[in-house]
């Protein structure tokens, strides 16, 4: 839910996606496509979760990213996406919901829910986090030295 606009979070979101497709390209991950929904009619976390359910692509593997989800290390985010990939997922569609989070319905639905930590953060910085668990996925599963652990 939301719209990012131009400034720093958005320059490290294009940074960190432009990694990713580099390097998940030879693994068979990505390309990522960034699909914003704008709620302007309001209606709650219901009409939010009708909007979201709309956006994503058919058949897709849903996770969202939720405070009550499972907190993962990188490697084992790495390995849930490989796994994902090998088992023929072809769309993952990862949702940050709106200032209410994602309602429950939509939660339940879900085949994974993430967590970033108890703590609650703005939309704008769980996007560039994602983005950078998404490259650090890559770079793990290529055996790149930019995770180290």
């Amino acid at each position: 839910m939301g719209r990012l606009r131009a400034g720093p979070e958005r320059d490290l979101v294009d940074d960190y996606l432009k990694r990713f497709e580099r390097t998940g390209r030879a693994l068979g991950l990505g390309p990522v496509r960034v699909q914003e929904v704008d709620d302007r009619k309001g209606g709650g976390m219901s009409a939010e979760a009708d909007l979201l359910r709309r956006a994503l692509p058919s058949g897709a593997r849903l996770c969202v990213l939720d405070e009550r989800g499972t907190l993962m290390t990188s490697p084992d985010f790495s390995d849930r996406l490989a796994r994902l990939r090998d088992d023929g997922a072809q769309d993952m569609a990862f949702v940050i919901g709106g200032a209410d989070g994602i309602d429950p319905a939509l939660r339940a639905e879900a085949d994974m829910a993430l967590s970033f930590g108890q703590m609650v953060w703005p939309h704008m910085l769980v996007r560039v986090m994602l983005c950078e668990q998404l490259y650090r996925a890559a770079a793990i599963l290529a055996g790149s030295p930019y995770h180290r652990a």
